[in-house]
């Protein structure tokens, strides 16, 4: 098997429960209520390493982990950055991606594609790109 056609995947989540305001918005959101926040994660690697793997899981979902574990039973307007930016889905998918993209090998850092943010079974909120990396160039072209 060549890797040249496609891409590896991985993807893992973690959960949180935490209350949150949305402060700018006049509907219901703008009162205090709570969420079980499922957030997940997805990276990609064009070739695999020598135990077949494109990153091990356990790493991601450390990583994953230790993040929402700064989330889990907290209001989200006292923390930072959401004192001062609203804590909607959207602001904590790209709190998320940029924070894992900070705790990434630099072999593996720029093959994170994004940070997805469930804040129910049927509505979530994703930072990053969904875009895969591109084929390799022909040699013709």
């Amino acid at each position: 098997m060549n890797g040249q056609d496609g891409v590896f995947v991985i993807s893992t989540q973690a959960h949180y429960d935490a209350a949150h305001f949305l402060r700018n918005h006049t509907g219901k959101c703008a009162r205090l209520h709570g969420h079980r926040y499922v957030v997940e994660a997805a990276l990609q690697a064009r070739e695999l390493d020598v135990a077949g793997m494109a990153w091990d899981f356990g790493n991601l979902k450390a990583v994953l982990r230790e993040l929402a574990e700064q989330l889990d039973h907290q209001n989200l307007n006292e923390i930072p950055p959401f004192d001062t930016i609203e804590s909607s889905a959207e602001n904590q998918a790209r709190w998320f991606y940029e924070q894992i993209r900070e705790r990434l090998p630099l072999g593996i850092r720029e093959g994170l594609l994004y940070a997805r943010v469930w804040e129910s079974p049927i509505q979530w909120a994703q930072y990053g790109s969904v875009a895969m990396v591109p084929p390799p160039m022909s040699p013709g072209g």
